[in-house]
């Protein structure tokens, strides 16, 4: 497999807050890698240092071999992501925002509508396509923002808690789009609390504590929130024991 995401030796911290210390991960064609931890672990920020929203102090990050500091608009349109909160204009239509992602993506006009039409339709919104964002419900507002990151049909996908507000038939939907997406080939990175979640499709599980990488899960293991636990108790001791 090749890798469509290398991290490196990762450091950006925040005065008080962890930031990020030292993380190495990477992310294979095919592959989802789920990165868990407990809130303030650092995943948020990682994720912001890939996607080149904050720089590093020290480290490498590279996208399909590219530094991140080097990336171009034509990169960049091969990664997809969805951060924070989901992209949405208030006062624009379901479809008027996915036209504006989709020419921010770089699509030619000629082919952006098609691509916006296909792309609410794969997240089930195409009933919706009138409707102003700010009248979508919160989980509506979320299928917006991951079919804003899934756009043309990106590379590498970087999403932070993608089924926050989503009821269960919008998480079985998003599971078996990322698992379409992983079998023609695109890395995903994905966060999330919903650890039985994540298990059910990711190939590996990161566990970042502090903002550092305290281990690894089994995505095939029993009890894995008994797991996190003892990992970040663990780690957690460690750290304490180093400090004397």
């Amino acid at each position: 497999m090749t890798a469509l995401l290398e991290v490196t030796g990762a450091v950006r911290s925040y005065s008080p807050g962890v930031g990020v210390r030292g993380v190495t991960l990477t992310v294979e064609e095919g592959e989802v890698h789920a990165l868990v931890g407990l809130n303030g672990a650092g995943k948020t920020t990682l994720m912001r240092l890939i996607l080149g929203m904050a720089r590093l102090r020290s480290g490498d990050i590279r996208i399909a071999g590219t530094p991140v500091a080097r990336m171009t608009g034509s990169r960049w349109r091969c990664v997809g992501h969805m951060l924070d909160r989901p992209f949405a204009y208030p006062e624009l239509t379901a479809q008027r925002n996915m036209l504006v992602a989709a020419r921010l993506r770089g699509l030619p006009a000629s082919t952006a509508a098609e691509a916006a039409r296909k792309a609410l339709d794969d997240a089930g919104l195409g009933d919706y396509a009138a409707v102003r964002a700010r009248r979508l419900s919160q989980g509506n507002r979320q299928r917006l923002g991951l079919a804003v990151a899934m756009l043309d049909e990106p590379r590498l996908l970087v999403l932070d808690e993608p089924t926050n507000a989503l009821d269960p038939a919008g998480v079985i939907d998003l599971r078996e789009r990322l698992r379409r997406r992983a079998a023609r080939g695109a890395g995903v990175l994905v966060s999330s609390h919903h650890l039985d979640e994540v298990a059910r499709i990711a190939h590996r599980i990161t566990v970042m504590n502090r903002g550092e990488i305290a281990g690894t899960l089994d995505p095939g293991g029993t009890d894995l929130e008994r797991a996190l636990f003892d990992l970040v108790l663990s780690d957690d001791e460690r750290r304490n024991r180093e400090r004397v």
